[in-house]
Parts: C-alpha cells; sequence; structure tokens
C-alpha cells in the first residue's frame, strides 16, 4: 500500500509583523482561501487540514470547506502545529505548506511529494528556488539556504549566505548561486515525532527559523530545486505582490 500523505496547513492569526493576515481580505476571500484552494488540488495530497489556535480561523476556514484542527495556542512553530495533527490523524508523511506562502501549484507539491515517497531514506524534505536579485538576497524576509553537493541543507539564515567576500555590490547574485528557502516542508511520521521532542535550538531561536532545529539535532533535509516564483506574505507592504499569482 502506497503511504499516505497528509497535508497541513498551519494558520496562526498572531503574526507579529501582520496580524491577521490569514484572513485579510483580498479581493472578497481571505488570503488563507486562495492557498488552501489551489493545495486542495493536488493529487499527491490525500487529505487536507488548517491546524489552527484560532475560533476565527476555525470559522473563516469550516465557511469555504476546509477541515480544522485546533492546536494548542502557545506553540514553539508551524511544524509543532503539523504535529498536534499528526497525533489526532493517521498518515505516512505530513507535508507542512505555510499559510503565507503565495504561487505555489499543487503540481510542484505533487512532483515532490512523489519523489519523497519513492525514497524511503528520506526523513526530512524542503523546496527552494534560484535567488535573482540582490534586493531578495538582502531582504531578512526572505530565508536563504545553502546546498551541499548531495542536495542536503547545509544551513539556513536571513542573512546572505555565503558571504561573497569579493563581490560587487548589486551583483552578488550574478557571481554566486543563493537559493531561497520556500515555506514547504515534508516529513516522514516518525522523523516529525522526533522534531517536536527536540528542544528549540539557540540558533532556531536567534534566527526564528524551525528548520535549524533538524539540522542541530544532526539530521539531513533534502532540498528539492523549482523554478516556481514563490513568495511569502510577511507584512502589509507585500499585499501588492498578490496580483502576479491572484487574478
Amino acid at each position: 500500500m502506497a503511504p499516505k500523505v497528509i497535508g497541513v496547513i498551519p494558520a496562526r492569526l498572531d503574526s507579529q509583523r501582520f496580524y491577521g493576515k490569514v484572513l485579510f481580505n483580498y479581493r472578497g476571500k481571505p488570503l488563507l482561501q486562495y492557498l488552501f484552494a489551489e493545495i486542495s488540488k493536488s493529487k499527491a495530497i490525500d487529505h487536507l487540514y488548517i491546524a489552527t489556535d484560532s475560533n476565527d480561523v476555525k470559522r473563516a476556514a469550516e465557511g469555504f470547506g476546509a477541515e480544522v484542527i485546533m492546536t494548542p495556542r502557545h506553540m514553539r512553530s508551524g511544524t509543532d502545529r503539523v504535529a498536534v495533527v499528526m497525533n489526532s490523524v493517521a498518515g505516512d508523511v505530513f507535508v507542512n505548506v505555510q499559510g503565507d506562502t503565495f504561487g505555489l501549484k499543487h503540481s510542484l507539491l505533487d512532483k515532490t511529494a512523489e519523489q519523497f515517497v519513492k525514497d524511503p531514506t528520506l526523513e526530512y524534505g524542503t523546496l527552494a528556488r534560484k535567488i535573482e536579485s540582490d534586493i531578495e538576497l538582502k531582504n531578512p524576509d526572505a530565508v536563504k539556504v545553502v546546498l551541499k553537493d548531495n542536495g542536503d541543507a547545509g544551513w539556513f539564515s536571513r542573512s546572505p549566505l555565503p558571504y561573497l567576500r569579493h563581490g560587487q555590490k548589486g551583483r552578488w547574485c550574478r557571481q554566486f548561486n543563493y537559493y531561497y528557502h520556500v515555506g514547504v516542508y515534508f516529513f516522514r511520521r516518525a522523523a516529525l515525532k522526533q522534531f517536536t521532542m527536540w528542544p528549540s535550538s539557540p540558533n532556531e531561536k536567534a534566527e526564528s527559523l524551525e528548520q535549524l532545529r533538524i539540522l542541530e539535532n544532526g539530521k539531513n533535509i533534502r532540498v528539492f530545486l523549482t523554478n516556481m516564483k514563490t513568495f511569502s506574505v510577511d507584512s502589509p507592504k507585500d499585499v501588492p505582490k498578490l496580483r502576479k499569482v491572484i487574478h
């Protein structure tokens, strides 16, 4: 029997930089609805849930047909919320799609989930694309990932990594291949359970990047590269970007 794949969108209301962004009304619908509708088209994901600690998010999500699982209010990360779902449902592979990731297409999730399922040695996986401009490279909201030769993640940071010692101003991306981390994670069930048992690491807290907890505990994260242009809505100033992906 093929592994059962569960999709989860963690959606909290109290984002520090953009309070209530998952319910922000864009062209008559909450932002969360657009993401849910796209991920729902996936053929590889057997069941999709929204994980939230907010009754407002729960009501809105159920209003557009989503199945919701409530999580405790104070949790360390979105992945910890996914683990709550894991404890409530049967599944072999869990896909965490961050609730502020836009431009993501279900076809990319299908392709990547199939690769992850076929290789039982993979415990953790994520997505990345090439960074095209120095503006994006130096934006702390755009998380960078350094790749190892075998395709695994070497490190994640909000700072440009590696530092280009002799880089020409405004031309770093033309002199070196930098990669932007796309907010999607793939976990095998046992690996996700293990994640929740580790304490938050110092670097995770410093960068506010949950994936560093995995690397600091000696595990590998396979990075699947894509050309698909995605972005995160991190603050109100990012809302105009939605015109590129929501028509």
